[in-house]
């Protein structure tokens, strides 16, 4: 059971630390929590992601198996980070889409990509139970 307290980390490969931080504190509104020469570490939704300098990207891009992003329990949430996402013009790797209609695990989700082609997916389901 995650402990409020903790702080889930994910590090990912960047090839521009300032292409990194307009993308993710300039545009998707995330928090700068420390800058180095060799990474940025940000209050990603209240978790923390470091993106670290890298020659070693990816060039060809994929959803799956690689991503990660948000799961929001509140709807509001969603709509308000999808309208930010297209007022401020951030590329979309696919945009919004309904899946699973008419089933339990049935939600709306949207992928953006990063300059460093890292994938984020965005969800909401509609039964909560879902989220796991």
């Amino acid at each position: 059971m995650r402990n409020p307290d903790n702080v889930f980390h994910l590090a990912i490969p960047c090839r521009d630390l300032d292409e990194a931080y307009d993308f993710y504190v300039t545009r998707l509104g995330c928090k700068l929590a420390r800058r180095y020469n060799d990474r940025i570490t940000l209050d990603f939704f209240g978790d923390q992601v470091v993106c670290h300098l890298s020659d070693q990207w990816d060039r060809d891009v994929t959803m799956y198996p690689r991503h990660f992003g948000v799961t929001f329990k509140d709807k509001q949430s969603y709509d308000n980070l999808l309208k930010l996402a297209k007022m401020r013009d951030i590329p979309f790797f696919q945009e919004p889409t309904h899946r699973f209609q008419g089933l339990v695990e049935e939600h709306e989700t949207f992928f953006l990509i990063d300059p460093s082609n890292n994938l984020l997916e965005f969800k909401y389901y509609f039964d909560d139970r879902m989220m796991y």
